[in-house]
């Protein structure tokens, strides 16, 4: 009897994890897939353009590690109010969480556009990938405050449980990004090309829509916030609790946007080549982190709705199969980097020299996949 349970258990556990982990790790896919097509034709641009667009994307993806960060914090919160069925709480983590980012990014944004040349200057890059780095920079920049509500709401859906909505947002956003690329980096349907700023502009572009999308999620029929908003208040004591837990979150992730700052900066010393293959092999990498990344979102919802409810043995049975299953994924998908770092490479560009340097960086990043996963799923489970 006890092993029937057992069993019964398991099959419930598992399935869980399925309808959680394969909508993430689509919508990582999806990601990941746009990403190296958008890459893909800036490579064929030149090596001037890889490096002013990785140049630039150092810069937000410290805003991008603060906001997913804050996202995380509410869906711990969002998570534990579910496992309690304490919708109120719900509604107020979403709405306090909303209203605080946006305030916060859209000083952060003013920031970035205006001192876009000076932040760039960090990097010690030569006078054309500064101006072209500015260039994609300033332009990225108003796409920030919809990137964060896009984060936030992602957030939010997943600490219930639902995970297939962002990805189907996910989806219509990185095709957009892909078919706004190829129109204004190249110049089609009746548009001239525009090069970097073409690329720039597509990411802004697919980012408004889908954090529209998102919001007619939450404001719509059975949406968190589908009963309307009676005050947009911020309620210091609800944003303080969120952004305890969110921030140590986001200073993990910012103090590897430091370190990636830093290596960029000692690369590009060694010239735009060298620095352009590295912005290539960090796009090639994501062929194992973003489909492993949604055991970690997992983690953190199952263990924060198994804590709102009382269960914390089940947390721990959650946690044990989430490590088995990015330990399988990131077996072969860091096999691919070890063995097939030529033929990845060579998808991204075809400049051989810039091919040969990525090549030793595939290959050395291949061993290093198994413990950064698997660190990424426990990281979730104890935020």
């Amino acid at each position: 009897m006890s092993r029937e349970l057992d069993r019964k258990e398991n099959a419930i556990i598992r399935n869980k994890i399925l309808s959680m982990i394969l909508p993430v790790t689509m919508e990582n896919i999806l990601q990941m897939l746009a990403g190296f097509v958008s890459m893909a034709m800036i490579g064929h641009i030149d090596a001037v353009a890889i490096g002013s667009l990785g140049i630039s994307t150092r810069i937000t993806q410290i805003v991008w590690a603060l906001f997913k960060g804050i996202a995380t914090g509410a869906s711990v919160f969002i998570a534990q109010a579910y496992g309690a069925n304490n919708q109120e709480k719900m509604r107020k983590v979403t709405l306090q969480t909303l209203l605080s980012s946006i305030i916060l990014v859209c000083i952060l944004q003013q920031l970035i556009f205006w001192k876009a040349p000076l932040l760039l200057k960090v990097f010690n890059p030569r006078y054309a990938l500064l101006q072209n780095g500015t260039t994609h920079l300033r332009i990225v920049s108003w796409g920030l405050p919809f990137l964060t509500i896009i984060l936030i709401v992602a957030g939010v859906l997943q600490g219930t449980g639902n995970a297939k909505t962002p990805m189907k947002i996910a989806l219509i956003m990185n095709l957009l990004n892909v078919v706004f690329s190829y129109t204004f980096i190249f110049g089609h349907f009746g548009f001239k090309a525009m090069g970097l700023k073409g690329a720039a502009l597509s990411t802004v572009l697919s980012q408004v829509i889908a954090a529209l999308l998102d919001l007619w999620v939450l404001f719509g029929r059975d949406g968190i916030l589908s009963y309307g908003i009676s005050s947009f208040k911020l309620d210091r004591e609800e944003v303080v609790s969120i952004y305890k837990v969110g921030l140590p979150s986001s200073f993990e992730s910012i103090f590897w946007q430091i370190a990636a700052i830093i290596i960029t900066k000692v690369i590009l010393s060694y010239g735009e080549v060298a620095f352009a293959a590295y912005q290539l092999g960090l796009q090639a990498e994501s062929i194992s982190y973003m489909p492993a990344a949604g055991f970690g979102v997992a983690a953190t919802t199952f263990i924060g709705q198994t804590l709102g409810s009382g269960e914390g043995d089940l947390g721990r049975k959650y946690l044990k199969k989430l490590i088995k299953g990015t330990a399988i994924i990131s077996i072969f998908t860091g096999g691919a980097l070890i063995f097939f770092p030529g033929k990845i490479m060579g998808i991204l560009t075809d400049d051989s020299e810039v091919v040969k340097i990525g090549i030793s960086y595939l290959f050395v990043m291949g061993f290093a996949q198994l413990p950064l996963n698997v660190a990424g799923v426990i990281n979730g489970a104890l935020r």
